[in-house]
């Protein structure tokens, strides 16, 4: 028999609550609620669930404390986090990315498509799992272990902080990545580290993957993407 998925929700508003558990187990999923931010933590600590949806204006500690002290916990830091909240600006999503979130979801939202999303995360933490030594798509392959980019066979020249910067694009395909982010794959010996920097090594990586198709989205306010499939220009 196969062992459903643990999802802990900390979410103190009762109706939303029992809405994602009643669509968690309608999916498939083992479900717990906390109702508060302290209690919701310990119980992290304690059960080591599959995955995490947190809302953000919690009692006893905000979702984006619990978020920052999930991610700084070696014990803990792999387990997946969506932000689940009714802040909307941009400046809270890219708040909640950057402290290692998964997702953002904001409120009102689907539980189908929030449960969807839940899926594509666990999905993607098991292929992680593997031992991946190549990334492709489209006509072009990464190979990790050989800092090698290749198209079609052919090899593509890219710096280091490039290779770098399209790898994490790569392993996180479809999700949004903020420019911060990305600034923890600049090589150590380009200067002047500053987010802008990741503009620089975008604009040159998107000329060598070709002007005929755009896997780079960027997402404004945010950062940026790779996309599932290309947009031809």
């Amino acid at each position: 028999m196969v062992q459903k998925k643990r999802i802990l929700l900390i979410e103190d508003e009762e109706d939303i609550a029992a809405l994602i558990k009643l669509q968690g187990e309608l999916s498939g999923y083992k479900l717990h609620v906390e109702v508060d931010g302290v209690n919701g933590y310990r119980a992290i600590e304690r059960e080591k669930p599959d995955l995490v949806i947190l809302d953000v204006m919690l009692p006893g500690q905000n979702g984006f404390d619990i978020c920052r002290k999930i991610k700084s916990n070696p014990e803990l830091k792999n387990i997946p986090v969506i932000i689940l909240s009714a802040k909307r600006e941009e400046i809270d999503i890219v708040l909640g990315l950057e402290l290692g979130a998964d997702d953002y979801v904001s409120k009102p939202f689907s539980p189908k498509v929030l449960f969807s999303r839940i899926k594509a995360i666990l999905r993607r933490g098991k292929e992680t799992e593997k031992a991946i030594k190549l990334l492709s798509f489209g006509d072009f392959t990464l190979d990790i272990s050989r800092y090698l980019l290749k198209k079609n066979g052919n090899p593509v020249t890219i710096t280091l902080s490039e290779f770098g910067i399209l790898k994490r694009l790569l392993s996180n395909k479809g999700k949004v990545l903020t420019r911060n982010q990305l600034l923890d794959d600049i090589h150590n010996d380009d200067a002047f580290i500053v987010d802008r920097n990741i503009d620089v090594h975008i604009a040159a990586l998107r000329k060598k993957l070709g002007p005929n198709f755009n896997w780079i989205e960027t997402v404004r306010g945010v950062g940026y993407r790779l996309r599932e499939e290309p947009i031809k220009k």
